[in-house]
Order: C-alpha cells, then structure tokens, then sequence
C-alpha cells in the first residue's frame, strides 16, 4: 500500500490528503470519493507496480475525474484480467427461492434454458430478498451474478397482474448477461452489447413484454 500512496503523493494538489485502501474485489476495480480535504481510494492491487503512466492516468482521475485517464485506465484493468481470474474466493452461501406465490421462477428457468441454451445454462435462479415497502423511484427488476452464477429476480415480479411472459423475458434477459460478454468501449464497460440486444430481440414475446412493462411501470413501483 505505501508503494501506491508514495507514486500517487507528488501528484496530489497541495494540502489535500489521501486515504488509500488496497481490494480484492473483483468487481470494483478503482472507487473514489472526492473530499473537501483531500481523496478516499479503493483500488485493486494490481495497482501495485504499476508503470508510471498508469499512476499518473490513476492521480489524474483521481484529483480531475479525467475521461482519457480513465479509458488508459481501462486499458490496463483489461489487460490484467487474469490477475483478478486467479483470486481465490469463497462461495456465498445463498438462500435459494424458485417459488413465488403466482410463478415459479425454476420453472420458467427450465423451460428458458431448454429452448434457447439446448438445456445447458449454468447458472442457479431465485427471487430477491423482500425490502420494505416504500415508494420507490427505479426497480432493478433482476440482476446476475458472474462469480457466483446466480439470477436475483425482483420480489415485486411476483403477483397475480404480472404476466408469466414478462416475468420470462425478464429471466431471459439476465441470462443472456451469463451469455454474451461485456465490452469495454470509449473507457466504459458495456454490458447491452448489439449481439446481446439482437438476441433479446429474438424472445418471442419481447415487444408484448416492452408494451407490458410501458404500461404498468408504475404498479410495479408500487408494489
């Protein structure tokens, strides 16, 4: 960590301080919270011995939020990919929920995995833990987790007015995210790729699905 923090000081306005943690995670690679008095950083240690350019891209995005450090910075992240593949991890221990009060995502799960993976999608499926209920602004209505090959869908999906067939295209979506990998464009991570929305495009019931969610949004965030 003094390695870092030492290649990072000269680069610092004067007066402001730095506080400097060192991660292993594999998803956030370098965050930043910008201080009246001075810098939080997490980043990655494979930020460690890191090239002189790659401080100085790092200390500019930092102090600037700088958009060409930050895409040299995704350049190097790429580029050190196998050093994120090699940590070692343990499994999360998840509470695993397939059936809700009106669908059964385990179900849907198969049925998906047959039809449009030839039954070999690997990956584990439940609904989300129930939050409090409160108005809400956005819903993320499922997620997937790469590391641990897990579909969350949002508890909110599970009542009598949402059809089965948004519910499916919703399964569908996330595991097209275990299909088609991200890529990295201008600095930024794309995850809905042209190959992923041309896929999606092929789900039988997508425009049905896209008019349904247009036109009951709202319930959903009321739920």
């Amino acid at each position: 960590m003094q390695s870092v923090h030492a290649a990072l000081g000269p680069y610092l306005p004067p007066g402001k301080t730095l506080d400097l943690t060192l991660t292993d995670n594999r998803y956030s690679m370098i965050a930043v919270s910008r201080r009246r008095d001075g810098y939080r950083l997490r980043v990655h240690r494979m930020f460690v011995g890191a090239e002189p350019r790659v401080v100085r891209a790092l200390a500019r995005y930092v102090v600037h939020n700088d958009r060409r450090a930050s895409s040299l910075l995704g350049e190097f992240i790429e580029q050190n990919q196998s050093i994120i593949r090699r940590q070692l991890r343990r499994p999360r221990n998840v509470k695993i929920r397939t059936a809700g009060r009106f669908h059964d995502l385990q179900v849907i799960f198969d049925r998906l995995s047959a039809e449009r993976f030839g039954g070999t999608f690997d990956a584990r499926i439940t609904w989300g833990p129930a939050g409090r209920r409160r108005r809400r602004w956005s819903i993320k209505m499922g997620s997937f987790a790469v590391e641990d090959r897990i579909i969350r869908i949002h508890p909110a999906l599970d009542q009598a007015i949402v059809p089965e067939y948004f519910v499916a295209w919703i399964v569908f979506h996330e595991m097209l995210h275990g299909k088609h990998d991200a890529q990295r464009e201008g600095g930024r991570r794309r995850f809905h790729t042209k190959a992923f929305q041309a896929e999606e495009r092929t789900f039988p019931d997508y425009q049905r699905a896209y008019a349904w969610e247009k036109a009951n949004l709202d319930k959903l965030l009321r739920a």
